[in-house]
């Protein structure tokens, strides 16, 4: 006889011709109800987060999908009928060359300021790791003040150290290096424009990598580490074959997250413009969907603009969608 589990369900074994053949387990019915109800239970969890999603994001979103179809100016908003125009916006918008300079100002810019952002807070998360206790808790601390401040805020003081009569800059170019740059306007010209811009972005996005990918280092089993040292592995060829196959997953959510943030940028590019930019010269994304909509009241043009940086943004999560499904399988 055998007692399987404490429900003492007891089965008896048995014995097929030479050979012992062990008894066939039976689940208590009970068992078999909790392991029923159990698998419920994830998606009961989600149910709530669904509902919020579905409110704050889904029927915003509809809405805008339908405005995007729709001739929505000034006069819809104090409630005017807005007639639907079929795909109209979409092709005024796609037939731009105003839209398409905006959109390629927006990509060159989010790739620059990924690519600095990812090197940067990489370096200073293994900077970290040889860092002392008292060290390593002082940069921990600089980082989490910068990555505090508002962006707003943050945009101001550097508008300041770059301010053409009163900055930091141009005294330190002019009077310590001996270059001639009193009275020198960084935000005028679009290039040294998006050179402040990118400092401003990227010094707000760091920490964020810095900290998180410090996180993970302190995951990979050091004992790897050592036998790679001790094998005569140069401290890059540590880096690629060890440690970034195992924070593949880390930078790949790093990196999407920091594309998405830096592709719909706004709050630091409309304060710049304030302070001194031109703005039909240095508008991204985020800043000609609102000149658009709010600006010029055109509601649907500038919803059909958001519907298409929508898409944009889907498709690049659509590849960590997948490539996380990839890994769970």
């Amino acid at each position: 006889m055998t007692t399987i589990g404490k429900t003492a369900v007891t089965v008896p074994s048995g014995v097929d011709g030479e050979h012992i053949v062990a008894p066939t387990p039976t689940p208590a019915p009970a068992n078999r109800r909790r392991r029923r109800q159990g698998r419920l239970t994830p998606y009961m969890l989600l149910v709530p987060s669904l509902v919020i999603l579905a409110v704050v994001v889904g029927w915003p979103l509809i809405q805008l999908f339908i405005m995007s179809f729709q001739e929505y100016g000034r006069a819809q908003v104090f409630g005017a009928p807005a007639p639907f125009v079929g795909f109209d916006n979409y092709v005024e918008i796609l037939n731009d060359g105003k839209f398409w300079n905006v959109l390629i100002r927006s990509l060159l810019f989010c790739l620059v300021a990924v690519t600095l952002t990812m090197v940067l807070g990489t370096l200073i998360a293994l900077l970290m790791t040889k860092l002392s206790k008292f060290f390593r808790l002082l940069v921990s601390v600089g980082l989490l003040l910068a990555w505090a401040m508002p962006a707003l805020t943050a945009t101001i003081v550097w508008g300041w150290m770059f301010d053409t009569s009163h900055g930091v800059v141009n005294y330190v170019f002019t009077e310590l290096l001996g270059l001639d740059y009193i009275g020198h306007s960084w935000l005028i010209d679009p290039l040294s424009f998006y050179l402040v811009l990118t400092i401003i972005v990227v010094w707000g996005a760091v920490p964020f990598v810095a900290l998180t990918v410090y996180a993970g280092l302190t995951q990979v089993p050091e004992e790897v580490i050592e036998a790679a040292q001790l094998d005569g592995a140069s401290g890059f060829k540590r880096f690629t074959l060890i440690v970034f196959p195992y924070l593949r997953s880390i930078f790949l959510v790093v990196f999407i997250l920091q594309v998405i943030w830096d592709l719909r940028v706004f709050t630091q590019v409309f304060a710049l413009q304030g302070i001194g930019g031109i703005r039909e010269q240095t508008s991204t994304l985020g800043v000609y969907i609102y000149q658009t909509s709010l600006a010029n009241g055109e509601y649907g043009t500038g919803g059909a603009i958001a519907v298409i940086t929508v898409i944009i943004l889907m498709a690049i999560s659509f590849y960590y969608v997948r490539q996380t499904i990839k890994e769970e399988v």
